[in-house]
């Protein structure tokens, strides 16, 4: 069952999964029920969470069997509830990038709120287009989402400079990324073009690129102040463990 539920994860189109998953979290929380692990986005308790990740990146007890939340969508989700004005009563325009299942029914109906999102090819997505030319008005939003999608694209920083140009001055972003902070520099080869060779270089098959500890760099390099949030100054250990948080993760906070 193992093997079979890997393979799926690692192989099924991403809107295929989504649309799985809806089946999957009516009765997953049922058969991991306990009180081991918690996830602080659906405020479930399970006795472990689910195994995720390619055969390079593979990681157990790191994915919540009902709302699908892995790691850094409980640190993003802890930053935005502890240390933003994001679940205020201010109004905000949100674009999001991606937008992730498990924070697309959430912000939906958050009523301070104005949220747009945007992918070339997701089902969630209310506008589809390429991050690379966003069609939308430069100042535009207050906020801006887009995690995990810089090592895919061709151009990171003409995609950045795309999301620096479409958010107000003052506004802020969460670009969250896979970071190997082994490594000094962002590692790119363009010669690598099987999908085998991209995991093992870039830990997944349609990666093109492996950020390191410059990533801040990449993002200042197009007019982004960044801040970092350490979830260790944040939590206990105790805490971290409990949310199945990676202590090494840096949660990059940008603003214009």
């Amino acid at each position: 069952m193992k093997k079979i539920y890997k393979f799926l994860l690692n192989s099924l189109p991403r809107p295929i999964l989504i649309r799985l998953s809806y089946v999957f979290k009516l009765f997953a929380p049922l058969i991991y029920k306990g009180d081991a692990v918690e996830c602080p986005v659906c405020e479930n308790k399970f006795k472990k969470f689910l195994s995720y990740g390619s055969d390079v990146a593979h990681r157990e007890n790191v994915l919540c069997p009902y709302d699908l939340t892995l790691e850094r969508h409980r640190l993003m989700w802890l930053y935005l509830k502890n240390e933003s004005n994001f679940f205020s009563s201010k109004q905000l325009e949100v674009l999001h990038i991606a937008p992730e299942q498990c924070f697309y029914s959430l912000f939906k109906k958050q009523k301070n709120l104005k949220y747009l999102t945007g992918d070339l090819v997701s089902p969630l997505a209310d506008l589809h287009f390429d991050l690379h030319e966003i069609p939308l008005e430069e100042n535009t939003f207050d906020v801006v989402f887009c995690n995990h999608v810089l090592e895919h694209v061709n151009d990171a920083k003409k995609c950045m400079s795309e999301l620096y140009r479409v958010l107000k001055p003052g506004g802020f972003g969460i670009m969250q990324v896979p970071q190997d902070r082994s490594r000094t520099e962002t590692y790119e080869d363009w010669s690598i073009t099987s999908p085998e060779e991209r995991e093992k270089h870039f830990w997944q098959y349609d990666h093109v690129r492996l950020f390191g500890l410059d990533y801040p760099k990449w993002l200042e390099s197009v007019g982004f102040k960044v801040k970092e949030y350490d979830p260790k100054k944040h939590f206990d250990a105790s805490t971290i463990e409990r949310y199945r948080l990676i202590p090494e993760e840096v949660l990059y906070v940008v603003t214009k």
